[in-house]
């Protein structure tokens, strides 16, 4: 095992002492070709072109002497400390860190950034990327081959955002490039680069001081998952009352980094909730109105979310690729299209028995795991403790068990 490791930071600016010390008397030196190229380097030490960080991490394990990675910004920020410190490989570090390329990117825009989502765009990740994307008003984008500006932007399609670019941080071949997402396609850029996305409504709360915690504030909004029917302009429907939209989310669980499909989104209760939960979210339906009222609503509660006008199951067929489906209306013609498509949660409602074993058979034809419940639910008027309504329907909830929850 390599007598010492020493983690170096780059982003461009002269290298500190201490930085300069364990380069000295380093006997072997990873990192790109730009890293290999600095004049610090010394000339007899071995030298590793770090592609695969594990590789590279086997071979120092092995090295007899004193090891330096050099990486760009700071290396314990979705960098190469994680590897190297992990079990397989038991390498002790000292981390000399340097301004990380994500607030580089962010001062060369000359904007605040505590309140910026950040996330790692590769090839397994990338889909989730997008979504948070779309989700959120200002995100920061690692990028990598292959998971890149260009492909960000062709994923992005129907959502407007624009994009600063921010190639080769901290060498002399720097660039930073503004352009609208719908036109990223069209040019090649170079790698290593940061995407800072940003579009959308603004999130109400925020404050000229800033906030308290980085990235979105989990404490804008009403309290509560699920809102009353007041919150949306009154009486919803049986579709959309406040008992089904609370058991419908708690079956999906929208979370950070999903697409939520809502078909059938009427007043647009349950998007915008889904939406709040840091999903991104399409919500469809065939009238105008309900479409325009959903996206009102997510403005009202400060969250994001694309309305689609058009009939299902037809206009679902140029939609990315959800993770979790509710289905608000449209019947079992609907329920079978969005299951070909493999979502790894469905939940519909039905109002009688024999209309939930049609779409439950169907899920289950199509290979989920079906789960029915009988919701009834009760209001009562607490002045006069009688009853003011009275709401009944089948819940149904699909899982798919090939595909797990945290897939990519």
């Amino acid at each position: 095992m390599a007598d010492r490791v020493t983690v170096i930071g780059w982003d461009g600016s002269p290298l500190t002492a201490a930085a300069r010390a364990a380069l000295g008397a380093a006997t072997l030196v990873a990192g790109a070709a730009h890293h290999l190229a600095l004049p610090e380097v010394p000339p007899n030490a071995e030298r590793i072109r770090l592609g695969s960080v594990a590789l590279a991490a086997r071979r120092i394990a092995a090295h007899r002497g004193t090891a330096v990675v050099l990486a760009d910004g700071d290396p314990g920020f979705f960098g190469v400390v994680r590897t190297l410190r992990a079990p397989d490989f038991g390498l002790e570090v000292e981390v000399v860190p340097a301004v990380s390329s994500v607030a580089a990117a962010f001062a060369r825009a000359g904007m605040p950034w505590d309140d910026a989502h950040v996330v790692v765009a590769h090839r397994r990740t990338l889909r989730r990327a997008v979504n948070v994307c779309r989700a959120h008003t200002k995100v920061a984008v690692l990028t990598s081959p292959g998971a890149g500006p260009a492909e960000l932007g062709l994923l992005l399609d129907g959502v407007h955002r624009t994009f600063v670019i921010c190639e080769e941080l901290g060498t002399q071949r720097e660039q930073v490039s503004v352009v609208t997402s719908d036109k990223a396609a069209d040019h090649t850029w170079r790698d290593p680069n940061v995407v800072i996305v940003i579009g959308g409504a603004v999130t109400p709360g925020g404050t000229a001081e800033g906030g308290w915690i980085a990235g979105r504030d989990p404490g804008t909004g009403p309290r509560g998952w699920t809102l009353p029917a007041g919150e949306y302009g009154g009486d919803l429907g049986e579709g959309e009352t406040q008992s089904l939209r609370a058991a419908q989310l708690a079956r999906l669980g929208p979370r950070v980094g999903d697409l939520v499909w809502d078909i059938g989104c009427g007043s647009g209760a349950f998007a915008t909730e889904a939406a709040r939960a840091g999903a991104a979210v399409i919500a469809v339906d065939r009238d105008p109105d309900a479409c325009a009222r959903t996206v009102a609503a997510a403005r009202r509660f400060g969250v994001l979310l694309q309305a689609v006008h058009g009939t299902a199951p037809h206009v679902l067929e140029n939609l990315p690729e959800p993770d979790v489906v509710r289905i608000g209306g449209g019947g079992a013609a609907v329920v079978s299209a969005v299951a070909d498509r493999r979502p790894q949660r469905i939940v519909t409602h039905a109002a009688t028995r024999d209309a939930a074993e049609i779409v439950g058979r169907d899920l289950s034809e199509h290979g989920y795991d079906v789960e029915c419940a009988l919701l009834q639910s009760v209001e009562l008027d607490t002045k006069l403790w009688t009853e003011k309504e009275r709401s009944v329907a089948f819940l149904l909830s699909g899982v798919l068990p090939d595909r797990p929850d945290r897939s990519p």
